[in-house]
């Protein structure tokens, strides 16, 4: 049994991550390793409750107290089992998950620090490939059933190795020149190193599925082709029609960006330099987007406004602030407003965040300020309150609080609308619904033989839910093909996150 008392002779503790000045001329994590010694102080911590409320929280249906349990004792190979048996890719979940487990951690109701849940399971993740590679797991027989899957990201790629491991023949397509959609060049790798990705990929190909890259789906395959070669076609394209503010004054001035344009050009600088092929940060037409030496202004407060303040730092800005629309959150769970265990509005510090730049709270841009050659030189904001009167948000400027604060390059880091809108739809016959994402029946079919998962169905979400979505989707797809046995099915489509009624 665990140790009950755990939690009293240990406290929450992390990895120190890397110094500052040392990370920010790289690109390489920010956590080192945490050591065996710490993971299983950390892992004792757990009280393997009667009810686990970490399972709530997290959508796979990961088994949390076994696996601590597990590390405890140091059966590793065991704990490895246990974190694959629901988790096709626990070391991508383990570095780039916010951890709505350790929010539902029962140590939180209690007054204690949670679990470092996500710590241990990167550490797990880690341990697997140390000791065995992570060894390929074929299938013994194949069912010549052929499913087609359209995006590498997680919900993708969760799917395809599932599928793969029941018989059937999987064949990935990919728009971009390289496997693992956002993974690969939407997440900087100071959060997550691309050779986590390439080691998945050789353990897939060995598994049995096929990768075709440069292939956009609808236009130089099309839809119909796609039927006639497989049985049955899983749509992964995630959700990436990035937020906009058209109507704000001076949007359409050089220097202002979508956030995910900036994280691309980036992604695809460092690759290219670990290939020993140097390239400059440019959009897809040439235009520069690099921070070296500029005044930056980032417009967004999550994870994504985050990363490009990381990546302002490592190329070299000269100052970057972050704005948040709304007042700075409190720095503990406020219950009356998200009691344990949801998932709470706290201020979150990220890495990048200690590495510098100026965060503003409660501010709103009015306009993008020219320079009189169409370039933006400064962004001019007003503080705000917002409110929220029948499901709708209301912005109120306040009166005399104007300011500008000086920007060579602007990047909006606001939010998502859904998948894009591409050709593959209209074939598949598909239609965006109103939050821009893609209906499905309850057998997580869109149409009839077409299943659709991850971002696309569920707008842009945590990983978590993608790997979730993905395993489901493709347990329904193995029934459709009349596959023998049930594949693990997470959530259904309707499936919330935890939430207070």
């Amino acid at each position: 049994m665990p140790d009950p008392n755990g939690f009293l002779r240990y406290d929450r503790r992390l990895p120190a991550r890397r110094p500052v000045p040392v990370r920010i001329s790289d690109w390489r994590e920010v956590y080192p390793p945490a050591g065996e010694e710490l993971i299983r102080e950390q892992a004792t911590r757990c009280m393997d409750c009667g009810i686990p409320f970490c399972h709530d929280g997290c959508p796979l249906g990961n088994r949390i107290p076994d696996w601590n349990d597990l590390v405890r004792t140091g059966n590793w190979d065991a704990a490895v089992d246990s974190l694959h048996a629901t988790n096709n890719f626990p070391e991508f979940t383990g570095r780039l998950c916010p951890a709505p487990c350790e929010a539902a951690c029962v140590l939180g109701l209690g007054g204690q620090q949670p679990v470092t849940i996500k710590q241990v399971e990167v550490e797990i993740a880690d341990a697997a490939v140390a000791r065995d590679g992570l060894r390929p797991r074929p299938a013994s027989v194949s069912t010549g059933r052929s499913v087609a899957v359209v995006g590498s990201g997680p919900a993708g790629l969760a799917a395809a190795q599932q599928l793969a491991r029941a018989g059937h023949t999987v064949t990935v397509y990919e728009r971009d020149d390289a496997i693992g959609g956002l993974l690969r060049y939407g997440i900087p790798d100071f959060k997550l190193e691309k050779q986590h990705i390439d080691k998945r990929l050789a353990q897939l190909t060995a598994e049995g599925v096929r990768f075709r890259t440069g292939v956009e789906v609808g236009v130089d395959v099309t839809a119909e082709q796609l039927r006639a070669e497989h049985d049955a076609v899983l749509l992964a394209c995630g959700a990436l029609q990035g937020r906009d503010t058209p109507e704000t004054p001076g949007r359409a001035l050089r220097g202002v960006h979508q956030a995910m344009a900036h994280l691309v050009a980036a992604n695809r600088v460092v690759a290219a330099a670990g290939d020993g092929k140097p390239a400059p940060a440019t959009l897809p037409d040439g235009t520069p987007i690099d921070a070296a030496g500029k005044h930056v202004v980032i417009i967004g407060g999550g994870d994504t406004a985050a990363d490009c303040l990381g990546v302002a730092h490592r190329q070299g800005a000269a100052g970057v602030h972050q704005l948040d629309l709304y007042p700075e959150p409190p720095a503990e769970r406020d219950a009356a407003r998200d009691p344990w265990p949801t998932w709470p509005w706290v201020l979150r510090n990220y890495p990048a965040h200690e590495e510098g730049g100026e965060r503003v709270f409660a501010v709103a841009v009015q306009e993008f300020v020219d320079d009189g050659t169409g370039q933006v030189r400064a962004v001019r904001i007003a503080e705000v309150t917002v409110e929220k009167v029948d499901g709708r948000r209301i912005v109120t400027a306040l009166p005399g609080s104007e300011r500008e604060i000086p920007a060579d390059l602007v990047l909006l880091a606001i939010g998502f609308e859904g998948t894009e809108e591409q050709p593959l739809l209209a074939q598949f016959g598909v239609t965006r619904n109103g939050r821009g994402a893609i209906d499905s029946r309850p057998d997580w079919q869109a149409t009839d033989g077409v299943f659709v998962a991850g971002d696309m169905h569920r707008g842009a979400s945590l990983i978590v839910w993608a790997i979730a979505e993905g395993r489901a989707a493709a347990a329904a797809i193995h029934t459709y093909l009349g596959g023998v046995g049930d594949l693990p099915a997470p959530v259904d489509p309707a499936r919330q996150p935890l939430a207070a009624r």
